[in-house]
């Protein structure tokens, strides 16, 4: 079992770089992969982000690649989101997700999801 907690989420305006952190709960955290997710108002989640359990492999979504880092601290059970140069389009709920499993969390699965923190990107 792992319990998930983001934080980091607020009103940014465009341009802005903040950075969200997912809190695991949980012995097993190293062992599982880790993805960020999104849901706009009106549209459907997509995929964001997602890093191997070992740190060693990140994939990322068109949309976000060059502007967003994912990176994970297993002594902290954490995984932070890097987000640089945001846009209006990237104002979502970001979730964070953990699967074993890297293809299955890039196909938007997960076996334990968190609540999400709201980011709104102000232009």
């Amino acid at each position: 079992q792992v319990q998930l907690v983001e934080s980091g989420g607020g009103l940014v305006q465009a341009g802005g770089s903040p950075r969200l952190s997912c809190a695991a709960a949980g012995r097993t955290f190293i062992t599982y992969d880790m993805g960020w997710f999104r849901q706009a108002p009106g549209k459907e989640r997509e995929f964001v982000a997602a890093i191997s359990w070992s740190g060693g492999s990140t994939y990322y979504a068109d949309s976000v690649k060059g502007r967003f880092t994912f990176s994970r601290d297993n002594a902290k059970n954490t995984v932070y989101l890097q987000m640089n140069s945001l846009k209006p389009e990237d104002t979502a709920i970001y979730y964070c997700a953990a699967d074993r499993g890297v293809s299955k969390l890039r196909r938007g699965t997960g076996d334990y999801w968190g609540q999400g923190t709201q980011v709104t990107v102000s232009s």
